[in-house]
This record gives C-alpha cells, structure tokens and sequence, in this order.
C-alpha cells in the first residue's frame, strides 16, 4: 500500500488482479473483444507491480503498452498518475490524473486519489472539489476513504461543521474507520466536548495502533479530567514510542508549563 500523509492509504489500488483462466467456445473472438481483454490485462499487471512496489519500470511498460491498445484508456491514465506521483514527476503525475478524468469523468477512484494529490500539495480548494465528487457517487465502495479525506480537507479550510457531517457519513458507511473516529475525538475536544471526544478517542483505540497523534489526544483529554495515571500512561507511550515527533515536543512544552 501506499502511505500518505492524511493517514489512509491511497484509495483504489486494490482492483482484482485477472488470474483466472477463460473458458472458451472453439470459436474465434471478435476483435474488439481480443482488444479489450489484452488492454485490461496490461492495466491489471501494471497495477499490480505498482502495489508491490518492487518494480516501477514494469509497471510503466504494462500501462504504456495499455495506451498503445488505446491510448484513451483512464484506468491507464490512472495507473501512470500514481506511477509518476511515486516518482516524484508532480507535473507529468498530474497530466495522467486529468486524461483519466477527461475520459472518464464519473471515476471516483481516481477522483479521490488526486484530490490526495492535490492536497499533499497543500492545494486544499482544489483537493476538496475532488473529494465532494467522489464522495457524492452513492455507487463507490470505497466511499467511506473520499468522505474522510473531504473531512479532513474541509476542516483545514476552517469548514469545520462541513468537516463533521463528512466523518460521521464515513461512520455511517463503515463504523471502524479508524481516521473518521480520531479526527472526531478531535473535533469533540477542540468543541469543548471532552467526553464525546474520549468515546471516539476509546473506540480508535479498540483496535488501532497508537499514533503521535492519537497519544496526544489521550494526554489532553485525561488531563481534562484529572486522570493523572491514564494521562501519564499516555505520555509514557508518546515518549517512548515517538521520542522525535511534533507531538512529544508539544508535550514537553505542556510538561514544561505545568511544572
């Protein structure tokens, strides 16, 4: 998988390899069907070297050869965007994300990965018209992954009643997702709500990894409370497991001002 910085993994990279055998009639196929096969075959390869992440150059053969069968092609198109956004080739990435769309303009897939894009640029107007799209198709199955992403992105434009409604959506739609319940522990604690945000904080936890993030969160919320053990359980596990991120400076800072 591939990570990202909004905290999920980019969406839609995970499009059933063809490894199954075809069952034949004797009789020859028409051409167009040939064409279609060989050209879907090429993407799936492609795609599939891609997520394994060990060799980018086949990858980029099977797609080329998928835009020499047609070279209007968006799942191509899409997988050469993630291909040349791996490479760091912005620009080039950013020309295959259009053509995808260009060819194929109800592709929530593709929507929702280059508003990642988008937004790891810090291009957030942008990014959030990418996510409302893909979002907004009831169809999409992994809509749960592009209504987290519109939350995130509405609350770093200050959009933070819009931010809210996106992540309850995402836990209407899947009630596990791990980035829709901590940014709602955030949205809670920053409201002012402590209890709600621990609930959401409690339920991350059930089954997530603690992150700088979620740690964090935790030390706040309990000292909210005056839970001086939970809150030094959490500073402990910040400190011993993120010794160099933002959030254990932020609570040395916190430490520091207390004492």
């Amino acid at each position: 998988m591939f990570a990202n910085p909004l905290g999920l993994p980019l969406a839609g990279l995970f499009l059933a390899a063809l490894l199954s055998g075809c069952v034949t009639t004797g009789l020859p196929e028409p051409r167009e069907a040939n064409l279609e096969r060989a050209l879907e075959t090429h993407v799936q390869l492609g795609l599939r070297y891609l997520r394994s992440g060990k060799n980018r150059e086949l990858a980029r053969h099977h797609f080329n050869k998928a835009l020499d069968l047609g070279d209007k092609n968006p799942l191509a198109h899409h997988g050469l965007a993630l291909l040349y956004q791996a490479d760091g080739e912005l620009t080039v990435a950013e020309s295959h994300f259009k053509k995808a769309l260009r060819y194929s303009e109800n592709f929530p897939m593709a929507r929702t990965n280059y508003g990642v894009f988008l937004y790891q640029q810090a291009r957030y107007k942008e990014a959030l018209k990418q996510f409302r799209y893909a979002a907004s198709d009831l169809s999409y199955n992994r809509r749960f992954f592009a209504l987290v992403n519109y939350g995130r992105t509405a609350r770093r434009l200050g959009m933070v009643e819009e931010a809210e409604s996106a992540y309850g959506r995402a836990l209407a739609l899947n009630a596990d997702m791990p980035g829709a319940l901590l940014e709602m522990a955030e949205l809670r604690f920053e409201a002012g709500d402590y209890a709600s945000a621990k609930r959401y904080l409690d339920r991350y936890s059930e089954s997530n990894r603690q992150i700088p993030q979620s740690l964090w969160l935790g030390i706040r919320i309990e000292k909210q409370f005056g839970n001086r053990d939970k809150e030094r359980s959490y500073a402990l596990a910040l400190k011993n497991l993120y010794p160099y991120s933002a959030e254990t400076l932020k609570y040395q800072e916190l430490s520091g001002n207390d004492g």
